[in-house]
């Protein structure tokens, strides 16, 4: 079976539909320390592009209403990973500041066993986020919300 794909395939950026672009661009340059790469300003067709290191991470566009659909088939949430639980913590400190809403208190594992884990919370349109580090949790900080399934879940 010959494959098209190509083995460097990789994810890109992520595109989020958001009901306010100010307000959402000055969430994640804040959250995520992103930089403003480029924006739309046609008062029709506005969008932001956020990135870091010269690479593009998030593009927004200012095209929706409402709240984000958890129930809906698209985006269940979009994860952040960082090199140490460190950073994980001063995520949240920021993330406090910025008055965001936690799905769990403080930094918890992904499972019981697990020493991945992080945070997990919602930008300022519902969508679902986490900031994770892929070790270093201990679970005698706080144990899994739900032992037989990844705290990622959001269940």
């Amino acid at each position: 079976m010959s494959s098209t794909t190509s083995s460097t395939l990789q994810t890109g950026h992520v595109g989020l539909n958001v009901t306010d672009l100010d307000r959402s661009v000055a969430f994640y340059r804040r959250a995520l320390g992103l930089e403003l790469v480029n924006e739309g300003t046609d008062p029709d067709r506005r969008f932001a592009f956020l990135g870091r290191d010269g690479k593009l991470v998030i593009t927004l566009w200012q095209q929706s209403t409402g709240d984000f659909a958890t129930a809906a088939p698209g985006l269940h949430h979009l994860s952040f990973q960082v090199d140490s639980l460190d950073e994980v913590r001063a995520a949240e400190r920021v993330l406090r500041e910025l008055g965001a809403e936690f799905a769990y208190e403080g930094v918890v594992p992904h499972r019981e066993g697990s020493a991945s884990g992080g945070i997990f919370f919602t930008d300022p349109d519902g969508i679902r986020l986490e900031v994770y580090t892929p070790h270093g949790v201990d679970e005698t900080e706080a144990a899994a919300p739900t032992k037989a399934a990844p705290t990622c879940g959001f269940f």
